[in-house]
Formats: structure tokens, C-alpha cells, sequence
């Protein structure tokens, strides 16, 4: 194994890991796989890209900080030289959140004394400038992150937020270095390093300033950003001979199918409200889930009488509505009650109703999900929208599955992403 991936989340690391796999244009990428959770085993001899999935975005710093140099032990063992932590592209962190923390362990386990942090995807829309983090045109804190459920965020700068979650001194690399090119990237790199280790957030407009990024970082122990941060990293190792560039096709699945949503973002929002013009689509209201008035067989049995109709099943949102059902219920309790009904409906929908297609919106159902599932690993395929690729699990009955950040994905994406699944082979 050449580089290693701790993320933060599910849908985070199936992101991330399609990076890795597809590569620069033309030159394909790295043999990659996503593991769900800490392996017990080692990785096989064939696996060049390793990403780990944790669900330690919303834990306390202490118990992230655990979990990742548990995850960056066992990808050091399998021989990487490169370690890459995946976050949210929108930062997904408030000011008692466990990035800053993690970055100062990763840092010190590695001896990492510049660090580059940068979330941007400019594919969805996510840039940095001036070290604040922008959503398409507007800065995070008014993008409508600020209302995220689990994780507002109220600042649209990195910077100030690194430097109230880390010890580790926080610095900022300007556009206008970035747009120099790889070389003198690479000696400002090394002129921090000089000092004392440091945080360096870099700006990013452009896929082109993220190639650049990760051109000039390809002797770096430790990076830290989105998925975009990944785009030139196996041009690194395939340019060093380390790799020749992968461009494995994995299978069809055309099997039964079923959409679990548990996101309340305005995106998810908008693909539930267009799939629900030509499909069959169920809505859960949290006051049953909290009442115990639903459970895993109503998922099952409804997703079962609507297969010919792309079924989906959703608990969902506005902004005041939700914030409504916290303050009655608790948003820890919510959480854990979705995230039991999510969990055990996927469960009962592969192992006893033969769903071989399931797609899940929604970074921490995803994570309920396929932790239910006890899948160990899946195979990276195709990608079917920016940051969201086909995932295949290697067991008796097939398994094709798709997991979608929130904010991420074409109007008519579920519907999309089943198609895609049924014909990732082709």
C-alpha cells in the first residue's frame, strides 16, 4: 500500500476513495479500496490506495483522536508513506470539533511539521480564498451550512477556526503563491517547515490550483483537506513508478433496489422532491420514530411493495422543523433513533429481502448503514456524480451501493445512481 486515508465519515471516504481510483485524465489512478472501520486483517498484496472510513466527525476530540492514530497505525503497517485526513469539504467542524485536534496527533505521530489543510472541491462548488471557505458564492457561515443540524458552522474562515480547535500554529498560503506552480509551492512548503510545525491553509480555486497543491506535496508524510486534495496524488506515485495507473471496470448489478435518506440539507431536499414526481417515496416523521409508532419491517415492507417504482425512504427536513424536533426530543436522541431504524432496515433489506442495490443519502446514515451491514471493505468503481461513486461489496450475493454526502449530487440523483449501478460494468 502506497498512501493511506483516515476519514472522518462514510460518505466522505467513498469521495475520497473515487478520487484516488480515477486519477488525472489519461493517466488513470491507483488500485484503491474502502475499508468500513479499523481492519483487523491485513490489507491484500494488490492494494495501492487504503481508505478508512471512520464515524468520528460529530465524537468528542478525544475519542476521534483515538480512532485516527488507531487508523494511521494500521495503514503504517501496510507501508504507506503518504497519510492523507479526509474531512468535509464544508468543514463540517465547530469550535468544540476534532479536526484541529486530530491534525496536532496525526502531526506529532508522523512528525509532520507543516501540514497542508485544505477543503476545497471546486467541482461542487467549494473553494478557498483568503483562507475562507466558500460555497459557490457565498462564505460558508452563509451558505446555509450555518443551520447543519449536527455541526453550524458560523465562519467562513479556516483559519480562525484551526486556531481555536489546535495547538499547532496556523499559517496561510495565498492564491497567488498557489497559481506560481508546483516548484515554488513545493520550496514555500519547505520554508515553513522551517519553523515551527504549522498548520498551512492554502487557498484553492480550481482543480488546476489542487493539482498543483498536490503535485508540490508529493513528499509530504501528512496532507489534510477534501477530496479534491487528492486529484494529483496518484499522478505522484505512478510518475515515480510506483504505480501504472488502474482502470478496473467492476460489475452490473441489476438486482432489487432501495434509497435509505437520512440528510436534511437543501440539496438532499431537492432530489427527494424530484424523485417524488415519478417514484414511489416514503416519509418518515421523527415524532413516530421517537413514538416507536415505525420500525424496520414498515421500511421493509414498503420498500418491497414499490419495486417497480425506485423506492425511497426518507426522514428529512427544513432548517425549523428540525431545529423544532431537537429542542422536543434532543438531537443526540434523534440521531441514535435514525440511525438504529436506518441501520436495521438495511440490514433486514440485504441479508433477508435480497436488495442488492441500495443507495444511501446522508454522511452519518450512510455511516449507520453499512455499519449494520458488517461489509469490512468494498471495491471502488465508477464514479456516478462528482464526489459519490459506485462501491461493490464482495460477498455471496452481489452487493452494488452508492453513499451521498447531503450536499452532493445532480437534481435526479437517486434515481440516477440506481442506473448507474445496474450498469457500472459497461
Amino acid at each position: 500500500m502506497l498512501i493511506g486515508v483516515i476519514a472522518d465519515d462514510f460518505t466522505g471516504a467513498s469521495d475520497i476513495a473515487v478520487t484516488l481510483s480515477k486519477g488525472l485524465a489519461g493517466e488513470g489512478g491507483l488500485h484503491t479500496t474502502q475499508y468500513l472501520g479499523i481492519p483487523q486483517q491485513p490489507a491484500t498484496a494488490d492494494v495501492e490506495a487504503g481508505v478508512i472510513a471512520l464515524k468520528s466527525r460529530s465524537l468528542p476530540a478525544a475519542e476521534a483522536v483515538q480512532q485516527s492514530l488507531a487508523a494511521c497505525e494500521w495503514l503504517l503497517d501496510q507501508g504507506c508513506t503518504q497519510i492523507v485526513f479526509k474531512y468535509c469539504s464544508t468543514f463540517d467542524s465547530t469550535d468544540d470539533g476534532n479536526i484541529g485536534p486530530v491534525l496536532d496527533a496525526l502531526a506529532a505521530r508522523l512528525e509532520a511539521r507543516r501540514v497542508i489543510v485544505c477543503p476545497a472541491f471546486p467541482a461542487m462548488g467549494r473553494t478557498v480564498y483568503q483562507g475562507n471557505l466558500f460555497v459557490h458564492d457565498r462564505p460558508l457561515n452563509e451558505s446555509g451550512m450555518e443551520h447543519h443540524p449536527l455541526t453550524p458552522m458560523k465562519d467562513a474562515d479556516i483559519r480562525r477556526l484551526l486556531a481555536r480547535q489546535a495547538r499547532t500554529r496556523v499559517s496561510h498560503i495565498r492564491w497567488q503563491q498557489v497559481v506560481q506552480g508546483s516548484e515554488q509551492l513545493r520550496e514555500t512548503l519547505q520554508a515553513h517547515s522551517e519553523d515551527e510545525p504549522q498548520l498551512l491553509v492554502v487557498d484553492a480555486l480550481s482543480d488546476h490550483d489542487l493539482t498543483i497543491i498536490g503535485v508540490a506535496a508529493a513528499e509530504a508524510r501528512l496532507i489534510s483537506g477534501g477530496s479534491g486534495i487528492a486529484l494529483a496524488l496518484p499522478h505522484n506515485f505512478i510518475s515515480a513508478g510506483k504505480a501504472q495507473g488502474d482502470s478496473r471496470k467492476l460489475p452490473a448489478i441489476a438486482g432489487p433496489s432501495a434509497i435509505l435518506v437520512g440528510s436534511c440539507s437543501g440539496a438532499t431536499r431537492g432530489q427527494i422532491e424530484e424523485h417524488q414526481k415519478h417514484h414511489a417515496v416514503l416519509a418518515i416523521e421523527i415524532q413516530d420514530v421517537m413514538a416507536q409508532r415505525i420500525h424496520a419491517d414498515d421500511v421493509v415492507n414498503f420498500i418491497l411493495a414499490h419495486q417497480d417504482y425506485c423506492p425511497l425512504v426518507y426522514s428529512s427536513g427544513d432548517p425549523t422543523s428540525v431545529r423544532q424536533a431537537q429542542q422536543q426530543f434532543g438531537q443526540h436522541n434523534i440521531s441514535q433513533r435514525l440511525d438504529q431504524l436506518f441501520g436495521d432496515s438495511a440490514r433486514k433489506l440485504v441479508y433477508e429481502a435480497g436488495i442488492q442495490r441500495l443507495v444511501v443519502g446522508g454522511g452519518e446514515t450512510s455511516g449507520a448503514v453499512v455499519s449494520a451491514l458488517d461489509l469490512g471493505c468494498l471495491q471502488v468503481g465508477r464514479e456516478i456524480d462528482p464526489g459519490v461513486p459506485a462501491l461493490f461489496a464482495q460477498r455471496d450475493r452481489p452487493l452494488a451501493l452508492a453513499l451521498k454526502s447531503g450536499n452532493f449530487g445532480r437534481r435526479d440523483f437517486f434515481s440516477h445512481a440506481l442506473k448507474v449501478l445496474a450498469a457500472s460494468g459497461d
